[in-house]
């Protein structure tokens, strides 16, 4: 082939490049701004996915004031706030329709809470209800040294709630205080003790 053909000089390539094409140029739309609205801001809750259109100082003073849930009580905002972990789609229960666990053979746990004679020859029953025991103590958070010499200085076991402690550091207070003693500052340090172990647990939010 002749790459020096007079033919390869009359062929001409249409070119593909596009020709830049002028775009329009939006307008803020804050009243009395002639600024480019370069900026989007939403426009609330119910017209989702319609945007005001703002300049850069306009967008930034909408921003700050822009409040998705203005209108909403409490309780709405916080059932919207867990909708959304989900995607706001519905969901339903897993498992055997109301139908169905009507029909369903009853468990052993439920046949035993039930009064039904149940055979364990095993003890396998046994076992759950232990292991199950194990794991809830297992479970439950261990008291610090400082939260354990607390109780024992107010005769308290672990395990004790807030209410049981409080009764038990005002039974204390009246009984080791000075005016229900005559006077008699014999029990003084006792009573120190006692406030120190009592605001110790406070201070841990045991009570």
């Amino acid at each position: 082939m002749n790459l020096n053909s007079r033919l390869f000089d009359r062929i001409r390539v249409k070119s593909t490049a596009s020709k830049p094409t002028a775009t329009a140029t939006r307008t803020c739309e804050h009243p009395g701004c002639e600024k480019p609205g370069d900026h989007r801001a939403p426009k609330g809750r119910g017209r989702e996915n319609q945007y005001w259109h703002f300049c850069l100082e306009h967008v930034r003073a909408y921003n700050q004031s822009y409040n998705y849930f203005n209108g909403m009580s409490d309780d709405a905002v916080a059932e919207f706030q867990k909708d959304a972990i989900l995607g706001h789609r519905p969901t339903w229960t897993m498992g055997m329709n109301a139908a169905a666990r009507g029909s369903a053979r009853p468990t052993a746990d439920n046949a035993r809470a039930s009064g039904a004679n149940v055979e364990d020859p095993f003890g396998v029953f046994g076992a759950r209800a232990f292991n199950q025991t194990a794991r809830q103590e297992e479970a439950r958070p261990r008291l610090s040294k400082p939260a354990l010499q607390a109780l024992d200085t107010l005769g308290l076991d672990e395990g004790v709630d807030a209410v049981t402690i409080k009764a038990r550091y005002k039974l204390l207070v009246k009984r080791f205080h000075p005016d229900a003693n005559g006077g008699d500052r014999a029990f003084e340090e006792r009573l120190q003790a006692i406030i120190r172990a009592y605001n110790t647990l406070k201070a841990l939010g045991l009570c």
